[in-house]
């Protein structure tokens, strides 16, 4: 069998040097190492050798050659060891090898045992786009809450909203989650890597951790060689038939001794969306994001690094029943701003790390009055600060996190009163080998102690009064991984999760539109908690792989809203209250090479149920399918169908939609323009054009999903 040896030598002095080659001893260029602790990567050479600058300790190296399976070591720099010799054995598969997530630090992907998966390269590049959960839904366990073709919510084994939490660069991102008109703040262009966590991560993250977590990891800062200064810029365009959009972003980047920079900036806009029996008005779109980035690293191992954001735009709302060709319409304005600033430094065996960030996050719904003219329906400002204080030793991480935020409310319908929330956590994460360094068995562990303190202002028109909520919860999580034999992997989990109810689900008072119903809220609700249980296994062999997990949540005090008897401003009123409630399901996925084909399938299937009214929840995402067969090389291609049968347990609140096929079609290929190598991707969706509706599209009472969609992207030296 034809392998890659990496051979890497450790000397007592502070860096780390080696060679790559393969097992003819011919060296091989462009493989990528990676110290995953320190953000440090270097390319091999022509004559396959590397150098990195690194100080003593204990480091975690990820080494990439396309056309093999990626390997994880543990290193000691500066320890008196000999040669470490890594063998990359031939594998047709593309795997992301490393997760920062699941533990919040680097951990072997196959060592974790909550279920990761990581989206990177072609296949991140091809479903990029201006909703976060519409490039998600890809992954294993997600789906995607629509509100058309620009807005999106993700949907990780059934949960949503509130209950799903998206992080920044390990820093989590606040919105107005209760909204199907708010999703995610993230710019898709500037990713190099989402990871997503299936399953309760609380005891690492928190309130909204609840069903699992979205972890936008952007590019390293580019280092300048032997301390020479480098400057480096890219593009990205593209466009797409549908909607005529149209994309266009650019990309500088540069390093000068110990500093690091990059600016990007990407536009969007679109006009209509169009269906297969015709255009859907006011389904346009305009947006403007970008991003800023500095940071010094020293060859102490330390490091400082700051970062602003802006996302923002303009999104029309289809409304129901609006007149034909009217003019104007709803819409949502979403503005997010972000400081973050980040550092690390070694303190003997341990690893001090430290993230701030200053949120600012506006949704405004501009609708239209009595008298025609566009108003504001509501204002709603949320500020949040938060910090979190990092040490790890080993395969140890303690932490403590305290967050502050305000949220204002204005416009016509305020919905909410004014309000300040302080919380703080501490907890403790590890992860152990049992029985010695050669054991099949690893255990990963964890346990954390949450407090909250709620302050409401008194707003006359919404009927709330000044008071105090103090709450608090822990949450904790216990896995084990048992490795068999080469290969394969068995993984179970159980653990404790918590949410806290929203400020929303508390005091709601007011009309929301985009669900034609006025909602109030239970200032007696108490937080959830979940009790839940997963069992998974892994194979991954030469020519195959699979992965399967079966899930099961327990949730006592489930928040859900239910209609009543009583009418306002023409509109039924949904009241919040709490239930007991379960989700139980699973997802599988299988890869297998064919010659120079790869065959690929994914299915998942959820099913909640409300055990106090002994009724399905709703919006629970039905049976799914995937399948697809590839072929890559310089040039890729890749046939792929959706297959999603009708539903067939329905909340009487649901609305029942037809089961549907659709085939896409992918091709990419790297070429020569202007003396520069630039990537080339086509995608043609629902490339037979067919007429469906998705059970998860907020449109599904009134419209169908989009028509075929031809997409063109061209890029280079723009997130790789």
């Amino acid at each position: 069998m034809l392998a890659l040896v990496f051979s890497i030598l450790i000397p007592p002095a502070d860096s780390v040097t080696g060679r790559v080659v393969d097992t003819a001893g011919h060296p091989i260029a462009a493989a990528i190492v990676e110290v995953t602790e320190l953000g440090r990567t270097v390319t091999t050479a022509s004559d396959g050798t590397f150098r990195l600058a690194i100080p003593p300790g204990r480091y975690t190296v990820a080494v990439r050659a396309h056309g093999y399976a990626p390997v994880v070591r543990a290193i000691s720099v500066g320890a008196a060891e000999g040669p470490l010799e890594i063998a990359l054995t031939l594998s047709p598969f593309r795997l992301e090898p490393i997760t920062v997530t699941a533990t919040r630090q680097p951990l072997a992907t196959e060592g974790s045992s909550l279920p990761a998966t990581a989206l990177a390269g072609d296949e991140l590049r091809r479903a990029q786009g201006v909703s976060l959960a519409h490039v998600a839904d890809v992954l294993p366990g997600v789906a995607a809450m629509t509100t058309g073709a620009q807005i999106g919510k993700p949907v990780i084994r059934g949960f949503a909203g509130p209950r799903v939490l998206v992080l920044d660069n390990g820093s989590r991102l606040e919105d107005y989650s209760w909204s199907d008109e708010d999703g995610p703040s993230v710019e898709t262009a500037f990713i190099r890597r989402l990871e997503l966590i299936r399953g309760p991560a609380s005891v690492l993250y928190g309130s909204d951790a609840l069903g699992g977590v979205l972890n936008v990891i952007p590019q390293p800062l580019p280092e300048a060689p032997g301390g020479r200064g480098v400057t480096r810029t890219g593009f990205t365009l593209s466009g797409a038939s549908n909607n005529a959009e149209v994309s266009a972003g650019a990309q500088v980047e540069g390093a000068s001794g110990l500093f690091g920079w990059r600016v990007a900036a990407i536009g969007r806009g679109s006009g209509n969306l169009h269906t297969p029996a015709g255009e859907l008005d006011n389904t346009g779109f305009g947006a403007f994001n970008g991003e800023a980035t500095g940071g010094w690293h020293w060859s102490s191992g330390s490091s400082l690094a700051m970062r602003v954001v802006h996302y923002g735009g303009e999104f029309k709302l289809l409304e129901a029943n609006a007149p034909p060709a009217e003019a104007g319409g709803p819409e949502r304005k979403s503005g997010d701003d972000r400081f973050q600033i980040t550092g690390q430094r070694p303190l003997g065996s341990w690893r001090l790390e430290a993230k701030g960030q200053l949120q600012r996050h506006s949704l405004i719904e501009l609708a239209d009055d009595t008298t025609g003219t566009e108003s504001e329906a509501f204002n709603l400002l949320l500020r949040t600060a938060s910090l979190d204080l990092l040490a790890h030793h080993g395969g140890v991480t303690l932490g403590a996190t305290a967050v502050g935020q305000t949220n204002d409310a204005s416009g016509r319908q305020p919905i909410v009163p004014d309000a300040n929330t302080v919380s703080g956590a501490t907890f403790g994460f590890g992860q152990w080998r049992l029985g010695g360094p050669a054991s099949r068995w690893s255990l990963l562990a964890g346990a954390r102690i949450d407090a909250r303190h709620l302050s409401v202002d008194r707003n006359d028109s919404l009927g709330t009064v000044a008071q105090d909520r103090s709450s608090s919860a822990w949450s904790g999580n216990a896995g084990l991984v048992f490795a068999p034999s080469p290969g394969w992997a068995l993984t179970l989990n159980v653990g404790r999760a918590w949410r806290a109810p929203t400020l929303f689900e508390l005091f709601a008072n007011g009309p929301h539109i985009g669900e034609a119903r006025y909602e109030l809220g239970d200032s007696t609700l108490v937080p959830e908690s979940n009790r839940a249980v997963d069992f998974g296994i892994r194979w991954n062999g030469r020519r195959t792989r699979v992965e399967a997990t079966a899930y099961h949540n327990r949730l006592s005090d489930f928040i859900y809203v239910t209609p009543t008897a009583l009418v306002i401003d023409s509109l039924p009123v949904y009241q919040y209250t709490q239930a007991e409630a379960e989700l139980l399901g699973g997802e599988a996925l299988a890869e297998t090479a064919v010659g120079d084909w790869i065959v690929r399938g994914r299915a998942e299937v959820v099913r909640g149920t409300n055990l106090s009214s002994h009724e399905p929840l709703p919006l629970m995402p039905p049976l799914s399918g995937v399948a697809g067969v590839s072929w890559r090389d310089r040039i890729g291609v890749e046939f792929e169908s959706h297959a999603a049968p009708p539903p067939k347990r329905l909340n009487p609140l649901d609305l029942a939609t037809a089961g549907y096929g659709l085939l896409n079609l992918w091709g990419g290929a790297d070429v020569r323009m202007g003396g520069r190598s630039v990537r080339v991707d086509v995608t043609l969706r629902n490339a037979l054009d067919k007429q469906y509706r998705s059970f998860l599209s907020r449109y599904k009472a009134f419209a169908d999903d989009p028509g075929r969609n031809l997409m063109v992207r061209l890029s280079t030296g723009f997130v790789d």
